[in-house]
């Protein structure tokens, strides 16, 4: 008899855990409920952010699973087959501009942005202050003249002939080094600020335009030598190597803040970020193909904990106290807003620079600098 009661006891406890099994997975958290899957191409620097546990537990809870691949702006926007995807997430505007063009979406979402900036080091900063490119902002930041620059770049100005410079008598020409402009939307931020300069310190709005300044500017790329096809690498090339291999590079001003939110000691105190002046914001827009993407926009544009765990991977967000919190706890010297921004030209002129530029690669020639 106590045989059979025990027998009965053991079926009553299996069937008490299935019913709580089914019950959970119709109406329970994350752990237990179905996801979503939502697919998306973006750029790669926003790889790391995507990967973050936290920021797929987020999703999770909202009962998506995002996957991404990654991907050039340039590449997004022209030749990645975007059918496969629920959404499209360039560093770009214009290329989200396009893409949104080509697939008659009918919003975007700019969740994410990020100001080019200059990362190099105190004694490269002191020389070009001494050169008149480097100034202090008076606003607990340091300015680097772009018209100035391409000055020095015209006259085919190297290191070792600056005026008092004993920190860095490199023999080499001054230039920044960038990634590649044929593949990497840093390079093409780049390619606005110095285009907007040399075409008057105004917006390129016409080939004519573009062609022109295309051939002013294609120096201070392939004048560099081989270039990188992310930022990336020339950015880890600086964190490890130091000024000897790369004095100063153009990044987003996001790594910088990353890695200095992180406190894992690889900004160093000899290292500086300078903001160029003028300088573009790389504003990372997503484009949405269907209700599915469009709920991933606006859960990154609107939910406070993405937004805060964006703000620790060095983006700034639609609400800047969680970026300006981590900056005063860094005591960064990170400025809570620029003034000196402009606007890159809209997709089909910085595209026609880039071939441009491409063309001059392709064949061999470099054009001389244009004063």
């Amino acid at each position: 008899m106590k045989r059979w009661i025990g027998v009965g006891l053991a079926l009553l406890l299996g069937a008490a855990v299935v019913a709580a099994i089914v019950v959970g997975n119709r109406g329970g958290g994350a752990e237990t409920r179905e996801l979503t899957l939502v697919r998306g191409v973006i750029g790669s620097e926003k790889k790391p952010f995507f990967d973050d546990r936290r920021v797929r537990a987020v999703f999770a809870e909202h009962g998506l699973r995002v996957e991404v691949d990654t991907a050039g702006s340039r590449q997004i926007a022209a030749s990645v087959d975007l059918k496969k995807y629920d959404f499209a997430f360039p560093s770009s505007a214009p290329a989200a501009e396009k893409i949104k063009r080509d697939r008659g979406a009918t919003r975007t979402f700019a969740p994410f942005s990020s100001p080019m900036a200059i990362a190099t080091f105190k004694p490269i900063a002191d020389v070009l202050a001494k050169a008149g490119v480097v100034r202090d902002s008076g606003l607990g930041y340091w300015v680097f003249d772009i018209k100035k620059y391409l000055d020095l770049v015209a006259k085919g100005t190297r290191w070792d002939r600056l005026p008092g410079n004993t920190a860095y008598p490199a023999r080499k020409r001054v230039l920044l080094t960038t990634t590649d402009i044929r593949t990497s939307n840093s390079a093409a931020m780049y390619l606005s600020i110095a285009g907007y300069v040399a075409n008057g310190d105004d917006v390129i709005t016409s080939n004519a335009q573009g062609s022109k300044v295309a051939g002013a500017v294609a120096p201070l790329f392939l004048d560099q030598g081989y270039s990188e096809t992310s930022t990336e690498a020339p950015f880890e090339d600086y964190l490890a190597l130091g000024m000897g291999k790369t004095p100063m590079v153009m990044i987003y001003e996001a790594q910088y803040a990353s890695r200095l939110f992180a406190g894992d000691g690889l900004i160093r105190p000899d290292m500086r970020l300078l903001y160029p002046s003028p300088t573009v914001l790389s504003k990372h827009t997503l484009v949405p193909f269907g209700a599915q993407g469009t709920e991933v926009g606006r859960l990154l544009q609107e939910d406070p904990e993405l937004g805060r765990l964006a703000a620790l991977y060095g983006f700034r967000t639609a609400g800047a106290k969680a970026f300006d919190d981590l900056v005063a706890k860094a005591g960064a010297p990170l400025p809570a807003g620029l003034i000196d921004v402009v606007e890159p030209p809209d997709y089909e002129r910085l595209e026609g620079m880039i071939t441009a530029i491409d063309r001059l690669y392709r064949s061999g020639v470099v054009p001389s600098p244009t004063p």
